[in-house]
């Protein structure tokens, strides 16, 4: 069931494509009780704080109002002035060497007058020297004729070969993509939503494999062309728990991935194109992808008609061969040190009784898959709920509890587009996104929360208890208790070699002076 509150949020999220600030987006930093101190410290490494612009390639501090430029220097050259310019939904690796990769998103160009557009640059940060290097893609946007208006611009992909690594090769503008880096080291891309090889705008579903030490990009499956069916490829499901070469996922975005032990990639939901070609629907479909045979096996879920995309919750924390996550799009996924996956949250289809379709609304479930058994858990979250606003039904609000304290009656709001990590020992971490706060009011987060995957509860360590609320940047690389990023989603995350975990960029919140919300291109490091 398509419910009137999901036409507008989609609707809404096209037009934030096309505009770079937005003013007025409810509170922002001096709305709230200040977060609690705690022992865990963030620190702002880099990236335009609250203090605004700066004459054009060369970023530092300035005055108001906020301005998220980026500067590329010198292609391959890493620098202490380099950074990404301000951005949302990009795709995001860990190397094998530690160091952090980033490509394209919804973003500023580096135009003298910057571009908001599809970008398809590619970027790799160290974080031993704290400095960027633009690597590839193109650092300018201004060439294009952007027919569909601003945030729209992209370049189209270059796909050469199948199979073939090519200097030339690149893939296009694109944001929402899923990604995976595996044994050897090597990123992988699937979808979303950018510019295929002829221009167009579609619902993505190419696959893509990028080998840092050559520099080169391959395409490895899926279409180049949205084809006939656009804004999008359809699938081709074959027989499920089935291999075949012609299998392939539709155009997707927005969807969830991982990588097991045996270098096989994982594709769970998004929002895709059903079997009649009409695009804007969450799917539970999960995706098996061998890099050995190159093929696609389709292995649960609702297949092409998104109304049989609903959930099957069975026992809290018990696996089943019939469970399975309602459809959902911008969900949070973590691998553990066991290679099982874990699934937080999204927005999605929420069942009921008496409701088997479901309506839709930012989820707080958590969710574990055995790539072994090949079995679902429910493990934590809730299934069922009360209406919100929209009338539709969801989970209730953030119940934080005491700061640092686990507690079973603790848990996140619903929500969509947070950013996630797992520790050392094996526990997931969750920060931000977008939903509902602990009073049921819905907007860009700050929270941080940490999951025990011991006793399955939640543990609320940092940040505000509502929404809309901006930053407090304290002194560049300097580790701080009072610290805090703004609220903010569809940002990029990656642990490092000492367990720190980092956060750049996405859409939200800078601090109150400048109010509304605009695409940010801060980087944060957090100790635990």
């Amino acid at each position: 069931m398509q419910t009137q509150r999901f036409r507008s949020r989609f609707l809404a999220l096209l037009l934030t494509s096309m505009t770079f600030f937005i003013s007025g987006c409810g509170g922002s930093g001096g709305g709230g009780t200040n977060p609690p101190d705690t022992a865990k410290e963030w620190a702002w490494i880099s990236g335009a704080d609250q203090d605004g612009p700066v004459p054009f390639g060369a970023p530092g501090p300035g005055s108001a109002p906020y301005n998220s430029d980026p500067y590329y220097g010198t292609l391959g050259v890493a620098g202490t002035a380099n950074v990404p310019g301000g951005r949302n939904s990009s795709a995001y690796w860990t190397g094998k060497d530690g160091n952090f990769w980033l490509f394209g998103g919804d973003g500023l160009d580096g135009s003298p007058a910057p571009i908001e557009g599809l970008l398809n640059d590619l970027w790799e940060f160290s974080p031993a020297t704290n400095e960027w290097t633009w690597i590839g893609g193109s650092s300018t946007l201004s060439n294009l004729s952007c027919v569909l208006g601003p945030g729209f611009c992209g370049f189209p992909g270059v796909y050469g070969t199948q199979g073939s690594a090519e200097v030339s090769n690149i893939p296009g503008g694109r944001k929402l993509s899923v990604t995976w880096t595996d044994s050897a080291g090597n990123l992988w891309l699937f979808g979303g939503y950018g510019i295929d090889s002829t221009g167009a705008l579609s619902f993505l579903n190419d696959l893509w494999e990028f080998n840092p030490a050559k520099k080169m990009w391959t395409w490895i499956s899926g279409s180049s062309v949205a084809g006939s069916n656009a804004p999008g490829q359809l699938g081709n499901y074959g027989t499920q728990g089935v291999p075949a070469p012609s299998n392939v996922p539709p155009g997707l975005y927005a969807a969830t991935g991982w990588i097991d032990s045996g270098n096989n990639l994982w594709l769970f939901g998004g929002i895709g194109i059903s079997a009649q070609g009409s695009l804007g629907y969450e799917f539970n479909n999960l995706w098996e992808f061998n890099p050995t045979t190159n093929e696609w096996t389709w292995m649960s879920g609702g297949g092409a008609n998104p109304d049989a995309n609903y959930g099957v919750y069975g026992t809290l924390g018990t696996p089943a061969p019939g469970n399975i996550p309602s459809g959902r799009k911008n969900s949070t996924g973590w691998t553990d040190s066991s290679g099982n996956m874990w699934l937080f949250g999204g927005y999605g289809i929420y069942p009921t009784a008496g409701d088997l379709a479901g309506s839709e609304n930012d989820l707080n479930e958590v969710w574990e898959f055995n790539p072994t058994s090949k079995q679902w858990a429910w493990m934590a979250g809730t299934a069922g709920g009360i209406p919100n606003s929209y009338g539709n039904p969801g989970p209730p609000p953030g119940s934080y509890g005491t700061l640092g304290t686990p507690s079973a009656n603790n848990h996140p709001g619903g929500r969509e587009g947070a950013t996630g990590w797992i520790d050392g020992s094996g526990n997931l971490w969750l920060f931000g996104g977008e939903g509902d706060d602990s009073v049921g009011s819905y907007g860009a987060l700050n929270d941080l929360w940490e999951f025990s995957q011991d006793n399955q509860q939640w543990i609320w360590m940092g940040g505000y208890t509502t929404a809309w609320q901006g930053a407090v940047y304290g002194v560049e690389g300097t580790p701080s208790a009072a610290n805090i990023p703004g609220a903010r989603y569809n940002s990029a995350s990656w642990k490092d070699s000492n367990g720190d975990l980092w956060l750049f960029a996405g859409w939200g919140i800078i601090e109150s002076a400048n109010g509304g919300s605009t695409i940010l291109n801060d980087l944060w490091r957090y100790q635990p």
